[in-house]
């Protein structure tokens, strides 16, 4: 990974300020609702109390009978098609059965329906009636109460037996209608309004399941309430929904209604804030659809939880668009007994704009930092990535010049560290510049100097081989002795040359003059005077088919051709094979010598082009020993024209291939 990628990475490090941002706007956000929560429940708390002290008409304790408000004309006839819009509020009756009741100006209307798919018929007035299918109806009014038994062996209009003696003021005869089929039966009755009724008990008898055919147990009827209702409204707060339900959840009252938040330009927030508000910031916002629906029970887990007696509170997403509503729910206690529920629902706007405008605010101002710190690391990073790029470039092409600069070294004059850095490599190739100079000249120097004593040397030997021959003083042990002490000197003297040959040959490539020439035409002049040089050995030359122009010297070409020709010569046995090849390079050209032989040894493929460096000691026998020279040659060659000269081993293992790569030498300007 580069360094510019790594400074990217740390730049998106600072992301962790709008995520940190953004978990401070939510708590913000939770401390908000729950100081609104509080504060609305410790009302809805004051309220209860009010409604308790002031004797407000509350439901009793235990189970009751809701009536509902007959929104359509009823007909008793069996049928629930009247029903059908109070359906979704039935009561449930026994384990097998439903009760739905309603009331208009005139009547109080029930209607059962009983599933069951066996039944046992008879009339009401039948003796074995108690032992058949039937319903045992309880009429109460104040402290008294009076039994119907209901029953029929065949659909139609049935007249209800009393069971109980009169009563002043209730029903002496009920008639109702009996429907059934093979699902269950289904009786639908009146009561008049006038009788006064406040409790109702509805007992379903199955022979099958047997128990007391004429028990029935009463409970209290309840409906919505209007005078609880006006005194609701005067305890209820301005802009704020109130709503007593019984412990059932069914609805006794309800007053007030949510205030519309503002609509001014600060307070609509548009639809992109209430997205964020909702899927960002809001914790949890309950739909909306269970609490506005006009329905005569809310059916929540925050009205059981307050029935129980502990107070709840729920966020639901409001009617206007960005708002949220608060309902909280408390127990409304007496004597000890859970007689209610009072709801409390506030809509607000306050909530999700603060919340809004601090977390965009934060994000803006984050990411904001954020670009102006990313693109501050990113010009630092790509300045950075191009002053160690010319330091790079600087050491290479320092490396490419046999380890000498190539003009000044870059950034020095800088205070920073890359410009210690650059003083520091400027130090350390100004060093080994030196010591390449000097070795560069070694040759020349050591020459220079070992010529006097290598002929005083020479002489000595000379003058003391005739002293001895003149006196015939030389004994016959001496003369190997001086014979190998003549072969050492001949021996030095000849690298003394060697040196001082390469002195010459590195100054007569580098004053060499170039011209224009066709390469073809070189490598096919020198491929035709090798070929009989190669006696039994195979000679293949692979040339292009178009001329090949280069800018180079072709003398010192074909020099270094003879090179490795002489050294590929020398290492290919009988009967083997060489093969030249030149090629065309998108910088230039390359010439590669290739030879059947034994491999280069791992060691030595990186001293191969050094001078006075050779491989012929252990190859070719002999008593004079190779001086190293002529890949040196080939090397100053390829550097002359701006290339390189490289050894390796054939991929088959068969031989060696040596390559020359020529890109040319530069056009002296006039």
């Amino acid at each position: 990974m580069n360094l510019r990628r790594k400074l990217l990475l740390v730049a998106l490090c600072t992301l962790a300020l709008p995520v940190a941002g953004w978990l401070y706007v939510r708590q913000m956000e939770t401390l908000l609702r729950e100081g609104q929560a509080q504060a609305l429940t410790a009302s809805a708390r004051a309220m209860a109390r009010s409604l308790v002290v002031t004797d407000a008409p509350l439901p009793p304790a235990g189970p009751v009978w809701y009536v509902q408000d007959a929104a359509n004309p009823i007909t008793v006839d069996g049928y629930g098609d009247d029903w059908a819009p109070l359906t979704p509020w039935s009561q449930p009756l026994d384990k097998r059965g439903k009760l739905l009741l309603a009331e208009d100006a005139d009547w109080l209307y029930l209607y059962a329906e009983v599933r069951g798919a066996q039944r046992t018929r008879a009339d009401a007035d039948d003796p074995n009636a108690l032992r058949a299918d039937h319903l045992v109806l309880s009429l109460g009014k104040g402290e008294q109460s009076r039994r119907f038994l209901l029953a029929s062996s065949a659909p139609g209009v049935v007249t209800a037996r009393p069971l109980d003696p009169p009563v002043d003021g209730l029903p002496a005869r009920i008639t109702a209608q009996w429907q059934e089929d093979g699902s269950g039966y289904r009786v639908e009755l009146r009561v008049p309004r006038s009788s006064g009724l406040d409790a109702l008990g509805l007992a379903v008898f199955d022979p099958a399941t047997g128990g007391d055919p004429e028990a029935v147990q009463s409970r209290p009827l309840i409906t919505y309430s209007k005078t609880l209702s006006k005194e609701l409204g005067l305890l209820a707060l301005d802009g704020v929904q109130a709503r007593v339900l019984a412990p059932q959840g069914w609805l006794l009252a309800q007053t007030g209604r949510l205030a519309t938040p503002g609509t001014g330009p600060g307070d609509q927030p548009g639809w992109f804030a209430s997205l964020v508000y909702r899927s960002l910031l809001a914790n949890r916002v309950d739909e909306a659809e269970l609490w506005t629906d006009d329905v005569p029970r809310l059916d929540v887990g925050e009205v059981r939880e307050a029935s129980a007696g502990k107070p709840a509170t729920l966020w639901r997403q409001g009617e206007a668009r960005g708002s949220v509503v608060l309902a909280a729910a408390v127990p409304i206690e007496r004597d000890g007994q859970v007689r209610g529920v009072l709801l409390l629902e506030q809509a607000s706007r306050a909530v999700p704009l603060l919340a809004n405008r601090a977390l965009l605010g934060l994000l803006l101002t984050s990411f904001g930092v954020l670009l102006v710190a990313g693109a501050i690391l990113l010009i630092f990073a790509t300045r950075l990535s191009i002053r160690l790029g010319r330091l790079r470039d600087a050491a290479e092409r320092a490396q490419l010049n046999d380890g000498r600069l190539d003009g000044p070294f870059p950034m020095t004059s800088s205070e920073d560290e890359i410009g210690d850095l650059a003083r520091s490599f400027e130090r350390l190739f100004e060093v080994v510049g030196g010591y390449t100079d000097y070795l560069r000249t070694l040759a020349s120097k050591l020459s220079h100097e070992l010529n006097t004593p290598l002929a005083i040397v020479k002489s000595s030997l000379d003058n003391l081989e005739h002293a001895l021959e003149a006196e015939h003083a030389m004994p016959p042990d001496a003369a190997p002795y001086l014979q190998r002490a003549r072969d050492g000197v001949a021996r030095l003297g000849m690298l003394v040359r060697a040196m001082s040959e390469a002195s010459r040959m590195e100054r007569a490539i580098a004053a060499a003059e170039p011209e224009d020439v066709d390469l073809v035409a070189v490598v096919r002049g020198c491929s035709e005077a090798y070929r009989p040089l190669a006696g039994t050995r195979r000679m293949e030359t692979v040339l292009p088919h178009a001329p090949m122009t280069m800018h180079c010297a072709p003398e010192l070409i074909a020099q270094a051709l003879d090179k490795l020709f002489d050294n590929a010569l020398s290492f290919t046995p009988e009967g083997g094979w060489l093969r030249l090849t030149l090629r065309a390079t998108h910088e230039g050209a390359e010439i590669e010598l290739a030879n059947q032989g034994p491999p280069l040894p791992a060691a030595m493929q990186g001293r191969l082009f050094d001078s006075l460096v050779s491989l012929r000691d252990k190859a070719t026998p002999g008593d004079a020993p190779h001086l190293g020279l002529g890949l040196y040659v080939v090397r100053l060659v390829a550097e002359r024209h701006g290339g390189v000269a490289m050894a390796r081993n054939l991929e088959d293992g068969s031989g060696v291939a040596f390559t020359l790569q020529l890109h040319g030498m530069p056009r002296q300007r006039l």
